[in-house]
């Protein structure tokens, strides 16, 4: 997420704020890179032109041309202009004390929504140990009560349904169902259209009063830009929603929605959905979203993933593997299932800092290939990948058949992991030498003269 504008943003303070010393020119100069980096990520006008007073006002101070780090100074105060724009940081869900919470999920059709209902369902099943409800109000679309259905079962969760209703009279019938079924929270997913009219607003608003729902949740596709932002200032005239879930951030390389939404409407951003999968629904923090934007990653993030996804004592077992040089083609492919448990390479790339991260962009961009070495390999017998010494030349021409690559591909392959192996064990090897050699083990520690030596001096 958000390519573009953080490339732009990391060649501007290279060029610009680099100088030991900044004069008032290149401030000038960097500060009108910025302006013109938001305007082409499709920020709002008027939020960019708010922005840059504030970042001027702070930036062609004295302290900050006269500063020992000038290009510090400059990325910290861009930072704290961007949390504040994005800001503050709400993931907090109004809760009822006498029945079930209810949340109503609305915004245009394309937008997610329902997916959505069911990725907050699934979180606030895993955060909160909470009983949700699903509830089919969307008799508009075809196919999305449907659609509801396949959701909740796949997450087993209940979903309300009654094709013959209103859309009201289902959102005020699931009440009584969600407290006969036990569920403490009830998620409404309502019609959208393809765009805003009278009609849709005036159902939503029959439903409000109907119910009173204790949370209103706008869900808007980021990659819309700025008619993302008009719709939920639209929404929020009407509806007076309680905050913003923005979707499909994983494929907005601009990010124009999630800088302008909470200016424009005043309502915080929630959640932010990044990618398919019903596990995909993050709390938003402005100030580890400012963080990736100035291209200083988001390492947080990127832990906290490690620590859902990733198995400690598997972690360990490879560790000594890798170490030992004992690792084989299986143990390979095992890392790389539980990485793409975590998302995307480029997402998780993204939250890498600084070069850091830019020394593995290479290998994002690169994701086919790795896709072709995971087909290569499950197209191995569970025999094959744990000795690739017995893969012979027509096992080697069955596998590439298997998974629609060549002979040379699989031959590539293989070499490559012999190679790397074949390496950590003579690294294994040495360090065994060297820890002998300092005292360790039970090789009687330096050498004799060595330790006459020593003692003399």
């Amino acid at each position: 997420m958000f390519e573009n504008i953080s490339q732009r943003f990391r060649d501007i303070t290279r060029r610009l704020f680099s100088p030991a010393h900044l004069t008032e020119k290149n401030m000038d100069q960097g500060l009108q890179e910025i302006r013109t980096a938001l305007l082409e990520a499709d920020v709002n006008y008027k939020v960019v032109q708010d922005f840059m007073v504030k970042i001027k006002e702070q930036a062609v101070g004295e302290a900050v041309l006269k500063s020992v780090t000038p290009a510090q100074q400059i990325v910290k105060i861009v930072s704290d202009e961007l949390v504040r724009l994005m800001g503050p940081e709400d993931s907090s869900i109004q809760h009822s004390e006498a029945g079930p919470t209810v949340i109503m999920m609305v915004g245009l059709q394309g937008s997610g929504k329902t997916t959505t209902c069911g990725k907050l369902a699934l979180y606030l099943q895993q955060k909160y140990g909470s009983k949700p409800l699903l509830v089919a109000a969307d008799i508009q679309r075809p196919a999305a009560v449907e659609q509801l259905q396949i959701l909740g079962d796949s997450i087993s969760v209940p979903v309300y349904q009654n094709i013959k209703g209103t859309p009201p009279q289902i959102c005020q019938e699931s009440i009584p169902y969600a407290q006969k079924k036990g569920c403490d929270v009830v998620i409404l997913d309502t019609a959208g259209r393809l765009h805003i009219d009278d009609d849709l607003m005036k159902e939503l608003e029959s439903i409000r009063s109907k119910v009173r729902p204790h949370n209103i949740f706008f869900v808007c596709d980021a990659m819309t830009g700025q008619d993302a932002v008009n719709s939920a200032q639209a929404f929020n005239n009407r509806l007076e929603i309680s905050g913003v879930i923005l979707t499909k951030l994983d494929g907005d390389a601009r990010g124009g929605a999630a800088l302008s939404i909470k200016a424009i409407t005043g309502k915080v951003i929630k959640f932010i959905g990044v990618g398919e999968k019903l596990d995909r629904l993050e709390e938003f923090h402005p100030d580890r979203m400012a963080s990736r934007i100035l291209g200083m990653g988001d390492v947080v993030s990127l832990v906290e993933k490690a620590q859902e996804f990733i198995d400690e004592e598997k972690a360990r077992e490879m560790q000594e593997k890798l170490l030992g040089a004992t690792f084989t083609l299986e143990d390979f492919i095992e890392q790389f299932r539980m990485i793409r448990k975590m998302g995307s390479l480029q997402d998780l790339v993204g939250m890498l800092p600084g070069q850091f991260g830019a020394q593995f962009q290479d290998i994002a961009n690169h994701e086919q290939e790795i896709a072709q070495v995971e087909a290569i390999i499950y197209s191995m017998t569970p025999e094959e990948r744990q000795d690739s010494d017995m893969i012979s030349g027509s096992r080697r021409t069955r596998i590439a058949r298997g998974s629609g690559t060549d002979i040379q591909s699989v031959n590539q392959l293989i070499k490559q992991f012999r190679e790397a192996r074949n390496a950590l064990r003579n690294l294994g090897k040495m360090s065994g030498m060297l820890s002998r050699f300092m005292g360790g083990g039970g090789g009687g520690g330096l050498h004799k003269s060595v330790k006459t030596k020593i003692r003399r001096k």
